[in-house]
């Protein structure tokens, strides 16, 4: 069963009654200090030296829990705790060994929040104790409580709390353990459903979500993307078709959120290491990245199924990750996209739908010319200049232009999208495409290329290109 591909739907609920929202937020509001005491245990044991986190005992704190949650949902919570020591544990092994991809120590698993900042209201109801039923007018979420809260709410016999959810299931599986997470500063109750599903079934299900669909007895191409530091993502084919996701605007608004976040821990007393008002910024902040990093990669895998594209070559970060950038470049890379979960999203999204990825170095990707292969090349921000055959290029497509003839060989020149320009056109430009993509908070939308393309951080093409990220 663990082997089974899992793909996870998303809703939005209600309780369907006052009565329920009550009951529901006290139900919600258990879990977080039963997390922070069995987190508690583990990282006690974490920090002994002859301690075993496995070794911590908290399956006594469950006779203060289970009559508010349920004792299926004190294990389904040790459960996600121990997972997330795993996945601790995993990362911690990649950090000491030879793989660059993770470049700062991990952390324990953390708290979710504090009685007196406020904790973060998580919920969950393990597969079997929960039903979903679905309707044209009015769909519903219903799972039980712990005897205290029927007893508080004055249940009926096999009464359940009922919520009203909202949103389309794009995946059909067998049902796995559900969450419930509230917003607060959307003041809105998420749901995610995960399912388990059939591996032939995985490819169908996600074709369903796309327009476009590759057609093998049709010529297939090739492609490559660039995960830049400016740009989320750049877009070759072997066709010669372009595109840029462009991202700056995106990384502007994580700095304000990250600016707002160091000011309020910057006031915080001695004995506070955070408060709801952070937490709050810190999800938001999150929620925001990873919506338009995975809108993006989606868009980009409908856009290579469009150009019937079967193979797409990614930059392998190996031997890039750790060159040593910018502090600011360093953020983009480390902490706005999380390289890294976005190479992740683009294998798990473009092999959906039937398109193999295959990684190759990225190093030097664009420290040396595409067209004339030479080294005398600067770059700044998104520009890029050959001083021997005079191309002048967006940075980014360079690079996976660069990558794309590493993996295939020489290749018709793209509509490589100009820094400074509407559209380096090539001569074929008749027979391509450059499309230039921004983020509106909900979709990305086609752009006009050029007042975007300064970087705060790189202002003029006097320092070489091999001194920046490929």
């Amino acid at each position: 069963m663990s082997g089974r591909p899992q793909r996870t739907n998303t809703y939005i609920a209600d309780p369907v009654s006052d009565r329920y929202r009550e009951c529901l937020f006290d139900w919600l509001a258990a879990h977080p200090p039963l997390w922070n005491q069995i987190n508690y245990r583990r990282r006690q044991q974490y920090f002994d030296e002859d301690g075993d986190v496995w070794d911590a005992d908290y399956e006594t704190l469950y006779d203060d829990y289970a009559p508010i949650i349920g004792k299926a949902t004190c294990q389904q919570l040790a459960r996600k705790n121990s997972e997330a020591w795993r996945s601790f544990f995993a990362q911690l092994d990649t950090y000491y060994s030879d793989d660059p991809s993770v470049t700062e120590k991990p952390s324990p698993p953390g708290y979710w929040g504090n009685q007196e900042d406020g904790y973060k209201l998580h919920g969950l109801v393990r597969n079997d104790l929960y039903t979903i039923e679905w309707d044209e007018d009015r769909s519903t979420l219903e799972f039980g409580v712990g005897d205290v809260l029927e007893d508080r709410y004055d249940f009926e016999h096999q009464e359940r709390v009922t919520l009203e959810i909202r949103g389309n299931p794009q995946w059909d599986g067998d049902d796995a353990r559900v969450e419930l997470v509230y917003d607060e500063a959307a003041d809105v109750l998420r749901v995610k459903h995960p399912v388990r599903l059939q591996p032939d079934q995985l490819r169908e299900q996600r074709l369903d979500a796309y327009t476009h669909t590759l057609h093998q007895e049709n010529t297939t191409h090739s492609a490559a993307i660039d995960v830049g530091a400016n740009n989320t993502l750049a877009v070759v084919t072997t066709t010669g078709d372009t595109a840029v996701y462009h991202a700056r605007p995106l990384f502007n608004q994580f700095q304000h959120y990250s600016e707002q976040i160091a000011a309020l821990q910057s006031d915080l007393s001695e004995d506070q290491s955070t408060s709801k008002r952070i937490q709050r910024l810190y999800d938001e902040r999150g929620r925001k990245r990873d919506h338009s990093r995975d809108a993006a990669v989606k868009h980009a895998a409908e856009w290579l199924l469009e150009r019937n594209v079967d193979t797409v070559y990614v930059g392998d970060l190996t031997d890039v990750l750790d060159t040593h950038w910018s502090a600011t470049v360093n953020e983009k890379t480390h902490q706005f996209w999380s390289h890294r979960q976005l190479l992740d999203r683009i294998r798990l999204t473009v092999e959906d739908v039937g398109i193999t990825v295959k990684s190759v170095s990225e190093a030097d990707s664009s420290s040396e010319c595409p067209a004339c292969r030479s080294a005398d090349v600067s770059r700044t921000g998104d520009g890029f200049r050959c001083h021997e055959c005079e191309l002048d290029a967006h940075s980014d497509i360079v690079g996976a232009w660069n990558v794309l003839q590493s993996a295939v060989g020489p290749m018709a020149r793209p509509a490589a999208l100009s820094a400074e320009r509407g559209r380096d056109a090539p001569e074929n430009s008749e027979e391509c495409d450059g499309a230039y993509w921004e983020w509106n908070d909900h979709d990305w939308t086609p752009a006009v290329f050029g007042e975007h393309s300064r970087s705060t951080d790189q202002t003029s093409f006097s320092e070489p290109a091999s001194s920046q990220p490929g």
